[in-house]
């Protein structure tokens, strides 16, 4: 089969590899009809090289057909259509129990100490071949994919494989009071969509910072307060103009939908980019002990949320020695929450929203649809803004 593989910084390529198989009675092996390009790939194009591999499989955003299912998954048959979560887990663990599928024991990378496997994500998340391809090999089906309608296109539904829980799991996590603020630094589809989400459920005022044009006005055009920052002296200007239409305070939640690519961190980046291109030998141990994060959206989220209010993560960190201001958290009192999405957890909380009148646009939200040959060129649009690139979606 067809798939985009990685194989150095900014050089990912289409290529031949063996068609995925069931290897446990808990597999299924799905046929792709769409994949996501997401912007936590572009970390792996770009910072978390040397946690990768030449020829690991990339994705995992993906939707499709079952084609096979193995002898323990019962809920599944072939000619299903699901949407696949980017995480793999159980749905009977401990921690699937209590809604936090990301940590789910059963997959969990032990070996990195990390949390559940993930498609298409790197050897700390257990280098699983990845959604940006034909075919998928789907580990832990009797739990993870949701069978969806036929009919819609997949528009409606791919989503709920990351960019739909992955906004909800921030909003909620953001804990806006009814009627209540929230800023969103970065307006990329999780931004976007935690606009969308946020404006949904009822809160009254959402501000939309970024500093790309088209994502600026996209937002804007769905009611979005938004904010440039390339219009502002410094950043404490733009913190005053939202504090004047917040009483002063701030907005009582501020969602972080940029993460460890964040920019004016100049020398977070360079060091970023050193050990990018350094030999993979000698970058891995840097990287496992000593990577930083370019953190100017997290140092905003902070200035800018009121005292007493929540900085909720959904943008990806992977920084091992961040210096964070845990004196401004403290005096603040701030809360803040984090983590990968627990897809399973909000699935069903979301799918009523994805109705015939479509409340939260997922119709029209990709900007770019291509084949899966065109990859190697939509991920270096996507992670240059090119032609106003801000989801693009696969089609093998």
């Amino acid at each position: 089969m067809k798939a985009v593989t990685w194989q150095g910084r900014r050089d990912v390529r289409v290529e031949d590899v063996p068609d995925p198989r069931i290897e446990k009675p808990t597999d299924a092996v799905i046929r792709i009809t769409s994949s996501g390009l997401c912007g936590s790939d572009l970390h792996l194009y770009e910072v978390l090289t040397p946690f990768m591999t030449p020829g690991d499989i990339l994705g995992h955003e993906p939707m499709g057909i079952v084609e096979e299912v193995g002898s323990e998954v019962t809920n599944l048959k072939p000619g299903d259509r699901v949407v696949v979560p980017f995480q793999i887990s159980c749905g009977h663990c401990f921690m699937c129990d209590s809604g936090l599928t990301t940590q789910c024991e059963t997959t969990q990378v032990t070996g990195e100490g990390m949390g559940a496997a993930l498609f298409g994500y790197t050897r700390l998340y257990g280098a699983v071949p990845g959604a940006q391809a034909e075919y998928l090999r789907v580990p832990q089906a009797q739990f993870g994919p949701m069978k969806v309608p036929e009919g819609p296109p997949d528009d409606r539904f791919v989503y709920l494989s990351d960019v739909l829980p992955t906004a909800w799991q921030a909003v909620e996590y953001a804990a806006i009071p009814p009627g209540g603020s929230v800023a969103v630094l970065g307006l990329g589809p999780i931004g976007d969509m935690s606009c969308r989400i946020a404006e949904a459920r009822g809160a009254e005022q959402v501000f939309g910072i970024d500093l790309v044009p088209e994502r600026l006005a996209r937002a804007n055009r769905r009611g979005v307060k938004t904010y440039d920052l390339r219009t502002f002296d410094d950043e404490k200007a733009l913190i005053h103009a939202i504090r004047d239409e917040t009483g002063g305070r701030g907005p009582d939640a501020v969602i972080d939908a940029v993460g460890t690519e964040a920019h004016g961190s100049a020398a977070a980046r360079l060091a970023q980019q050193a050990t990018a291109l350094m030999p993979r030998a000698l970058a891995t141990p840097l990287a496992e002990r000593f990577s930083i994060d370019r953190l100017g959206a997290l140092y905003m989220a902070i200035d800018l949320v009121r005292r007493g209010g929540t900085i909720s993560l959904s943008g990806v960190y992977g920084g091992m020695a961040d210096p964070i201001p845990l004196l401004t958290l403290f005096d603040k009192q701030t809360q803040l929450r984090m983590g990968q999405a627990n897809v399973r957890r909000w699935s069903d909380q979301i799918m009523p929203y994805l109705t015939d009148d479509d409340p939260l646009g997922v119709e029209d939200f990709a900007t770019h649809r291509v084949p899966l040959s065109e990859a190697p060129h939509a991920y270096e649009m996507f992670q240059r803004k090119e032609d106003g690139a801000i989801k693009i979606l696969m089609k093998p």
